[in-house]
């Protein structure tokens, strides 16, 4: 009996409160606190700066096995989706999708031509776009870093602390900064998830 009532109690909760995230009509996930926009980048950044957050654009597709594990176990853990929350912005983009968009420079293409002109050919991939941008690059070109594919928590929540700290603008490159972030949560007890 006990059982029974716990199923019929699982398919009446909300789907958030069981940890699952919605399906668009596209087949994309939909997480309440990505940001809807007309996708004119360059709006997007001037938006993101004046909220103080930056700007990274999450590329996906319909039926990615590869997305729904970013969303279901990486963007729904507490700890990474308050930061990403907190300090960026995130517009979602359809690797095959026909929604018009306007690039960086200017050039105004549905989201699947932009996505091939900027040489995406992994779902998920993130782009990490610059705080400001002159309008003389795409945003591939512009962008400050690339997250091609799903990683475990550690690497997904690093790369997004990585940007966040500007530590492209110094000497410890992604790959030198993950390794010490590793190490310093192995010494202080800290499971790592990578």
């Amino acid at each position: 009996m006990l059982k029974r009532l716990l199923l019929v109690l699982a398919f009446c909760l909300p789907a958030s409160a069981a940890g699952a995230v919605t399906l668009g009509d596209d087949g994309l996930h939909k997480p309440e606190w990505f940001s809807l926009t007309f996708k004119d980048i360059q709006e997007d950044l001037a938006s993101a700066k004046e909220e103080g957050k930056r700007l990274a654009i999450i590329i996906e597709q319909r039926g990615c096995i590869y997305c729904r594990k970013v969303h279901e176990e990486i963007l729904t853990d507490p700890q990474v989706r308050d930061y990403i929350k907190a300090n960026f912005m995130m517009v979602q983009y359809d690797l095959h999708g026909d929604q018009e968009i306007t690039d960086l420079d200017g050039e105004v293409l549905r989201e699947k031509d932009a996505v091939r002109k900027w040489g995406v050919l992994f779902t998920p991939t993130v782009l990490f776009l610059p705080e400001q941008a002159d309008g003389s690059k795409g945003a591939a070109q512009a962008a400050v870093a690339m997250m091609p594919g799903a990683f475990h928590k550690g690497t997904f929540l690093d790369m997004f602390t990585w940007v966040r700290e500007k530590r492209y603008e110094t000497e410890e490159d992604f790959q030198r900064y993950h390794a010490r972030r590793i190490r310093e949560r192995a010494a202080a007890g800290i499971e790592n998830t990578d």
